[in-house]
């Protein structure tokens, strides 16, 4: 078994109340454990959408405005917490990206909201989550948005 140094906690963020609440989480673990923390946005398209030039374009621009604003609040949370905290935006399929950036970083854990943005990302997450679980070396940590009040 690994033993916990001092590598970064990671949490991924879509800017939902879910993700926030992750966010919150992981800042308290890496505030009580003096640990770094890297907030990971993910946009996500699927292939026949990315092989039209055009569409993935334009949706490529809003994802990277949602990602910007979801990171934004997670890097203003963190900071004003005192907890040291690296934001990346990745392009990629959720899951992967989440495990690449996890072993690159040598993670001592992740962090993810119970739910996405939305009704289908709710639907998805749930495969988002259990790949992750199953893919990566380090424990996972899924929080419910009613599990921490700010």
């Amino acid at each position: 078994m690994k033993s916990i140094e001092n590598n970064p906690i990671l949490v991924a963020t879509d800017g939902s109340e879910y993700s926030d609440a992750a966010v919150a989480h992981a800042v308290k673990l890496a505030s009580s454990w003096g640990k770094k923390l890297i907030a990971l946005y993910v946009a996500s398209i699927s292939a026949e959408v990315s092989m039209q030039t055009k569409i993935w374009e334009n949706l490529r621009e809003i994802f990277m405005d949602e990602g910007k604003k979801a990171l934004a609040k997670a890097k203003e949370y963190a900071q004003k917490e005192g907890v040291e905290i690296e934001t990346r935006i990745v392009e990629g399929v959720p899951w992967e990206k989440i495990i690449e950036v996890a072993k690159e970083e040598k993670v001592d854990m992740i962090v993810m909201g119970s739910h996405g943005h939305t009704r289908i990302k709710d639907f998805l997450l749930g495969s988002v989550a259990e790949r992750v679980i199953g893919g990566t070396p380090c424990p996972v940590v899924i929080v419910r948005k009613n599990e921490l009040k700010k």
